[in-house]
């Protein structure tokens, strides 16, 4: 779906404030792939995504998206912000109409479609994300913050993107709205099977949903793979100023210490497990 090559970009390229953001990027995001990018502040994740539905263009490097060359001189841009939606962090920030389902309306009215058209495509929206129908005649401003989050991804939703990025889905929300957030991000990706890819710095989030973890490093992808893969490389997230997901830590302190446990430990369901073959094993010593 979404394929980076040797991908740099420069702030303010020949300016004497210039700074370089990005190395050498090379990634693939797989069609209907869930893949989570982390990173610690300033790593470049924020940038790498804007470059993903062409906000910014590279400054050299190539990115193609279902076979567009975004940053060939002609490519239909618009295609391909159609194509792969874009929630910025804190999307609420920017609701802005008086009711919800003008809110989400507006991506699809400004796409020149009919009324019924843009009714049908409001209306799979909000069950996409899980919000009633009673819902929109109200003002976005009168929701909770988990509902104002789900209204501002139905707005992109209505867009019917083909790659879905979230930057951030459960920043700044309560445990309630972060949880429904997540298990609304997982049912669209079970029920649409797009491919998803949210910035998080819940490693505990990224363990319990993404299928795939790119990391990000000063501008470079420092490692990426299956989640199990990435999290058994704990000291090396810790040494570039990562957490891991506490169960993790605690796996490997008892590795240390000798008890015989795999360190691709990153739920606790998965920890609860091996720790009881481990147990039954001992039983049978």
């Amino acid at each position: 779906m979404i394929q980076v090559e040797h991908v740099n970009y420069i702030y303010q390229a020949g300016m004497p404030g210039e700074k370089q953001a990005l190395y050498d990027i090379n990634l693939e995001l797989a069609d209907g792939d869930f893949v989570a990018l982390i990173g610690h502040t300033g790593s470049g994740k924020s940038t790498l995504i804007q470059h993903l539905n062409a906000l910014v263009k590279p400054t050299s490097g190539k990115i193609t998206v279902n076979g567009i060359d975004v940053t060939a001189e002609q490519a239909d841009l618009k295609a391909v912000r159609r194509m792969v939606g874009l929630v910025f962090q804190y999307p609420e920030h920017q609701l802005f109409e008086e009711t919800v389902y003008k809110d989400i309306a507006f991506g699809p009215t400004n796409m020149g479609l009919e009324e019924a058209e843009i009714k049908k495509r409001v209306f799979e929206a909000i069950e996409l994300v899980g919000l009633d129908a009673a819902l929109l005649e109200k003002s976005p401003f009168e929701l909770s913050g988990g509902q104002k989050r789900r209204v501002a991804i139905a707005g992109v939703l209505s867009m019917r993107p083909q790659v879905l990025i979230l930057d951030e889905p459960t920043a700044g929300l309560d445990p309630r709205g972060r949880d429904e957030i997540l298990s609304q991000i997982v049912r669209l990706h079970e029920t649409s099977g797009m491919t998803v890819l949210f910035v998080s710095h819940s490693m505990e989030d990224v363990a319990k949903i993404a299928k795939h973890i790119i990391v990000m490093n000063q501008g470079t992808v420092y490692m990426q793979g299956t989640v199990s893969e990435v999290f058994s490389r704990g000291q090396e997230l810790q040494d570039i100023g990562l957490n891991v997901p506490q169960i993790t830590l605690l796996a490997h302190r008892l590795i240390e210490r000798g008890v015989d446990l795999p360190r691709d430990i990153y739920t606790v369901k998965y920890a609860a497990k091996r720790i009881a073959e481990k147990i039954q094993e001992n039983k049978h010593v």
